[in-house]
């Protein structure tokens, strides 16, 4: 088994090779010429079901545990393998089955996906796999594919998203002939990927054109307990992918800490001083798992910090409307600090 894996993914990561060595070659549509093996069964890790609560991964097929690894945090911190091996190990022991990384995380040597293809070489049947690209073109998301596919060790990515949509320019590039949609089409057909998703953080409005001019197969979008305060994804965006039946995958929970009590007011950023947020962990996670998303990612600074999460996820129950409302109202103060991300001008 292991021998026919091998040989499966040299052979795929052998032809993007190919595909991907001269511009003129990937327009011409070297992708669409290749023969694709099928891909293998849907991940599935033995911890999970005993660990914690499981929900559909939207229309996929996939249930996934309600708290997903994020590739952040220490898994994206150059030289630091041996603490963010640790991380993802211990992570799919804990029944962890859904690991969220990207092409861009950890910055041109790409530390998360080299950490995280440090466990796949092993365990990659344990869990769902999904990646980004955030080049808006056909041929550089391609190029971002292969060397993903390498630095993970393996033939695919459950999940493909193009990452960042945050502008109506960025929609336009890459819907555009040449676009990244076109990567990531192409890829899905020589089963290269398995299912298409998009990100953002920015603006609601962005996303939801996406939405309405492709059929993704899941969206991750930044939410938090101060949405409600500046440009909600809730409102309208939320309703809309719950609409189209696709995996909804929650981020920037504790807003990388910012909303979090225990969290130290340190320098400054973007949109004022920071400060100490008002809610705890729980409250944070249990305020996003409360609504109808699939699962949430979290990336973690270690060990101790992860297990944590899981143990919350495993002892989760919905809070009701009032408790909502009451944890929204706690975030007016902190609002611009806990939704950094959003568009603010």
């Amino acid at each position: 088994m292991q021998d026919d894996f091998s040989k499966s993914a040299s052979s795929r990561r052998n032809f993007l090779k190919q595909t991907g060595a001269a511009t003129a070659g990937l327009v011409t549509g070297g992708l669409l010429s290749r023969t694709a093996s099928a891909l293998p069964p849907l991940p599935t890790n033995p911890a999970t079901t005993g660990d914690m609560p499981t929900r559909n991964l939207g229309r996929t097929g996939y249930r996934v545990g309600l708290f997903s690894l994020g590739g952040q945090a220490a898994i994206e911190q150059p030289d630091n393998e041996a603490a963010a091996v640790a991380i993802v190990e211990r992570a799919l022991d804990l029944g962890v089955n859904y690991i969220d990384t990207a092409a861009m995380y950890g910055g041109s040597k790409r530390w998360s996906q080299r950490y995280i293809g440090q466990v796949m070489k092993r365990r990659r049947s344990q869990v769902y796999l999904a990646s980004k690209t955030h080049d808006r073109s056909r041929d550089g998301s391609l190029r971002l594919l292969e060397e993903s596919l390498r630095l993970l060790n393996t033939d695919h990515l459950d999940a493909w998203q193009l990452h960042h949509i945050d502008t109506q320019d960025d929609v336009d590039r890459i819907f555009a002939k040449g676009g990244a949609l076109e990567a990531a089409q192409q890829a899905r057909e020589q089963k290269m990927v398995r299912y298409l998703g998009v990100t953002g953080h920015t603006d609601p409005e962005v996303l939801m054109e996406c939405l309405r001019r492709f059929p993704f197969d899941q969206i991750l979008m930044a939410v938090n307990a101060a949405d409600k305060h500046h440009l909600s994804f809730q409102e309208k965006l939320l309703p809309l992918a719950i609409e189209k039946q696709m995996g909804i995958i929650g981020m920037k929970i504790p807003s990388r800490g910012r909303l979090i009590s225990n969290w130290p007011a340190v320098g400054a950023y973007a949109h004022g001083k920071t400060q100490a947020g008002p809610l705890t962990m729980k409250d944070a996670l249990y305020y996003v798992l409360s609504l109808p998303v699939s699962t949430v990612i979290i990336g973690c600074d270690n060990v101790a910090q992860l297990e944590e999460n899981v143990r919350l996820a495993r002892e989760f129950t919905p809070l009701n409307e009032q408790q909502l409302a009451a944890l929204t109202a706690r975030t007016e103060a902190i609002a611009e600090q806990a939704l950094f991300f959003r568009r603010w001008s």
